[in-house]
C-alpha cells in the first residue's frame, strides 16, 4: 500500500467542457434522452435487452493504436460520459483506446421507471457493452457514482480488470450507518423540488469550497435542461431510484475483497456525502470529509495507493486538469 501527497504537476492542458447550442438567454430545455445535447464524440447506442425491457445504452468509444490497454470512464450521478472529454481526449493522444458510457437511467441512455437499479446491473450491463466493443480486459475508471460502479465491476469480473482507478468516488462510507433511511417517495418529492439555484448552491458549496465559474456551470446545464424540459416527473423518480441504489448498497465492506491493483485519487477539499441532511440524532461522525477518508481506505485494499491531490475538490479532473492528467498518467505508466 503507498500513498502519494501530488501538490503540483505541470502540464499546461486546457479543459474542455463541450456546450450545447441554446438560443440566446434561452433556459435550456431537454428531453429524458438529451436530445439537442452536444457529446463532445460520436454517440453510439448498444441495444439490449434487461429485466424483460429492450434498453439503449448510450456509449462514445475511441479505439486505440494497436496493442495499447483501453480505460472504460464511468460518470457520476449527477453527470454524464461528455464531461470526460478532456481526459479522453488525453489518453486517445497517448494511444489508448477510450470507452465512455451513459449508465442506464443517465445522459442519453434509456431510463425505465420499472427497472431493479444496483451496481451488480450497471456493472453487468458495462461487460455486455464491452462484449459488443470487442474489449476484453481494461483500466476501470470511476469518478463519484461510477466509482461504486467500478468497485462492483473489479468485484464481480476480476478478470476483466486491469487496474481499478477510483476518482473521488462515492460510497467510502455506508452512509445508512450514520444516517436514516429516507423513503423512495420523500427523494422523489425532494427530486421534484429542485431548481437551477440549488442544483449550484449544492455544487458550488460540496465540490468547489465556495468557488464557481463557467465551466463549472456548463456541467450542470444537462440536469437544469431536464428541470425545464418534459420529462420532469419522470427523471425526478429515476433519480430517487438511483439515489436509493447508493444508500442500500454500499460497497466498502467489501473493499477487502478486491484482488485487483487500486490507484485511489483524491480531491482532499472534497465533502461530498450523500443523505447528510438525514445524519441521525447524536452522530458525530462528519461525513464526506476526504482529507480523512483515504488513510481509513487505504487499509482495505490488497495492493492499494493513495494520491492526495491537496486543495482539489470533488473533480479533480474538471477543476485542475493540469494536476489530475500528470497523475492519470503516472497511474497508467506503472502498469506499461
Amino acid at each position: 500500500m503507498r500513498t502519494r501527497n501530488i501538490l503540483t504537476a505541470a502540464m499546461g492542458l486546457m479543459m474542455v467542457v463541450a456546450v450545447p447550442a441554446q438560443a440566446e438567454d434561452a433556459p435550456p430545455s431537454f428531453n429524458a434522452r438529451l436530445e439537442g445535447y452536444a457529446y463532445p464524440f460520436d454517440v453510439e447506442m448498444f441495444g439490449f435487452a434487461s429485466q424483460g425491457q429492450s434498453l439503449e445504452m448510450a456509449y462514445m468509444y475511441l479505439p486505440g493504436e494497436a496493442d495499447a490497454e483501453t480505460i472504460v470512464l464511468l460518470h457520476g450521478k449527477n453527470f454524464n460520459g461528455a464531461y470526460w472529454e478532456t481526459t479522453a481526449r488525453l489518453l486517445q493522444e497517448e494511444g489508448y483506446g477510450v470507452l465512455i458510457p451513459d449508465q442506464i437511467g443517465f445522459g442519453k441512455s434509456s431510463k425505465p421507471a420499472g427497472y431493479q437499479y444496483s451496481f451488480n446491473q450497471l456493472a453487468l450491463n458495462t461487460a455486455q457493452l464491452m462484449d459488443e466493443v470487442g474489449i476484453e480486459k481494461a483500466v476501470i475508471l470511476g469518478h463519484s457514482m461510477g466509482g461504486m460502479v467500478a468497485s462492483r465491476f473489479a468485484l464481480s469480473y476480476p478478470d476483466r480488470v486491469d487496474r481499478l482507478v477510483l476518482v473521488n468516488p462515492i460510497g467510502l462510507e455506508d452512509y445508512l450507518d450514520y444516517t436514516s433511511y429516507p423513503p423512495i417517495d420523500a427523494l422523489y418529492k425532494g427530486q421534484l423540488g429542485q431548481t437551477p439555484e440549488g442544483i449550484i448552491a449544492y455544487q458550488k458549496a460540496n465540490y468547489y469550497d465556495g468557488d464557481w465559474n463557467e465551466t463549472y456551470e456548463a456541467l450542470t446545464v444537462p440536469l437544469v435542461g431536464w428541470l425545464n424540459g418534459p420529462d420532469k416527473e419522470a427523471l425526478a423518480y429515476t433519480a430517487a431510484l438511483t439515489t436509493d441504489m447508493i444508500l442500500t448498497q454500499p460497497v466498502i465492506d467489501d473493499f477487502v475483497e478486491i484482488d485487483v491493483p487500486v490507484s485511489l485519487v483524491l480531491g482532499t477539499r472534497d465533502r461530498t456525502a450523500p443523505n447528510r441532511a438525514n445524519l441521525r440524532e447524536g452522530e458525530t461522525r462528519e461525513l464526506g470529509r476526504y482529507d480523512r477518508l483515504g488513510g481509513e481506505v487505504l487499509p482495505l485494499l490488497e495492493d492499494g495507493e493513495l494520491v492526495e491531490l491537496s486543495d482539489l475538490g470533488h473533480l479533480p479532473q474538471i477543476e485542475a486538469f493540469d494536476r489530475f492528467a500528470p497523475v492519470l498518467l503516472g497511474i497508467l505508466d506503472e502498469d506499461g
